[in-house]
């Protein structure tokens, strides 16, 4: 008994790996590009900024994509707008998309991880070295939530996310020493809101169904000695030509 219910589950397992595999979802590589207005955080003393990204990305399942992308924000110092503060990163993004079938728009949840850099200029006057540059980067997690919907051949994504940056001291002092002096301003993170609209863009041919397979004939269909009976009913499937032929063949 033990065995039969055994052999019945692992049957059943087989089905629904089967019914998950055949599952049709759009697998093609596509673009991505988006805009939108990086909320900095007030701890940076930087100005909120617009943001521009570019991406890559496909769906490895009909619910999950993967996406690589590239972003970058040029924000302004609240003392100095004269100052550059130039933010670039990438991200690797993991999207989980509800789908519902016959939906035109549906929401999804996302994790990234990525890498953030920033190119900070520092006022050093009277130093002939002023404004001074300094770089510096860390690791970024980015949660958020969207919705993502078709538009022709395109498909159109809303986002909000919030993302970590794990960069010490970048918040600069003001100073006038010279060689300038390190940072340090205790601030281990920062957290930055970002809100955007975007573009996906699928590269190749759209996807086509497969055609269903053909019928597999029948003996019903079939009258291999061509005698007017179907190899079914035939009794005499070997009738030469000419022969007097009953009902039955």
């Amino acid at each position: 008994m033990n065995k039969k219910l055994l052999c019945a589950a692992l049957l059943g397992g087989l089905g629904l790996a089967q019914a998950a595999s055949a599952q049709e979802f759009d697998d093609r590589w596509y673009i991505t590009g988006a805009a939108g207005f990086n909320l900095q955080d007030n701890d940076r003393e930087t100005r909120n900024a617009p943001f521009v990204s570019l991406g890559l990305g496909k769906f490895v399942s009909p619910n999950w994509s993967i996406d690589g992308e590239l972003n970058y924000q040029n924000p302004n110092w609240d003392y100095n707008q004269n100052l550059n503060w130039s933010q670039y990163g990438i991200s690797f993004d993991a999207r989980y998309h509800f789908i519902e079938e016959g939906r035109g728009w549906n929401p999804y949840v996302l994790m990234g991880l990525g890498y953030q850099r920033e190119e900070i200029e520092l006022d050093n006057f009277p130093n002939p070295d002023s404004p001074y540059e300094e770089e510096e980067g860390g690791a970024a997690l980015k949660l958020g939530a969207g919705v993502q919907g078709n538009a022709g051949r395109a498909r159109l994504r809303a986002e909000i996310a919030y993302r970590a940056v794990g960069i010490n001291d970048t918040r600069a002092q003001l100073f006038n020493d010279d060689p300038p002096p390190e940072r340090n301003d205790g601030e281990d993170w920062y957290g930055d809101v970002l809100a955007s609209v975007g573009v996906v863009i699928p590269l190749g041919p759209e996807p086509v169904d497969a055609p269903p397979p053909a019928p597999v004939p029948s003996c019903a269909d079939m009258d291999d000695d061509g005698d007017g009976v179907n190899n079914c009913d035939d009794k005499c499937p070997g009738s030469q030509a000419g022969q007097t032929i009953g009902p039955d063949g």
